[in-house]
């Protein structure tokens, strides 16, 4: 944290500093402000979404510092200095991601409430390389729920995404049906 000032309500401020999206953004939050709520009622980052608010749902997931977190577990002040990377960061202009054209696809997404947090979930996943068979992917994204049971599109998209990394792995990360 940068500093702590107070305003006229004799609260304190902190100021921090993020790497969001791609772009270096400097804040004030109040102390007990969650990542979530920064994201959703401070910066207008509305893709995030607020599903359980206890770290049960997944549907707040983003990236930080490139792994997947639940952002309403966390507060905003703990990461000074982090790089974030919602699901609004993930395109590069108008063209998606490759898990967000997957998403699309293979039609993995019913209500679309919680493919914010599948995707970005998704994509800390396949970074982390744990997910070897379709048990495994289906294991790792447990974490992260979808009222609508779009499961198997859901699984048929992050494997379709995951493909040219696997290539690039020369074939290591195989995920099999």
């Amino acid at each position: 944290m940068s500093e702590t000032t107070t305003s006229a309500g004799g609260i304190s401020a902190c100021s921090i500093t993020l790497q969001l999206n791609g772009e270096r953004r400097e804040l004030e939050v109040q102390p007990w402000t969650t990542l979530l709520d920064l994201l959703r009622e401070q910066l207008h980052l509305t893709g995030t979404k607020k599903g359980c608010d206890h770290g049960q749902c997944g549907a707040c997931t983003v990236l930080l510092n490139g792994k997947r977190i639940n952002s309403c577990l966390t507060l905003a002040v703990m990461h000074d200095g982090a790089e974030l990377t919602t699901i609004e960061g993930l395109a590069q202009g108008e063209a998606l991601h490759p898990m967000q054209a997957a998403f699309v696809k293979h039609d993995a997404f019913q209500c679309g409430y919680c493919t914010p947090g599948q995707i970005c979930s998704a994509v800390g996943m396949i970074a982390e390389g744990r997910a070897q068979t379709r048990d495994d992917l289906r294991e790792q994204m447990s974490g992260n729920l979808c009222r609508c049971g779009a499961y198997p599109n859901i699984v048929a998209a992050i494997e379709d995404a995951a493909a040219p990394t696997r290539e690039r792995l020369g074939g290591a990360q195989e995920v099999t049906p």
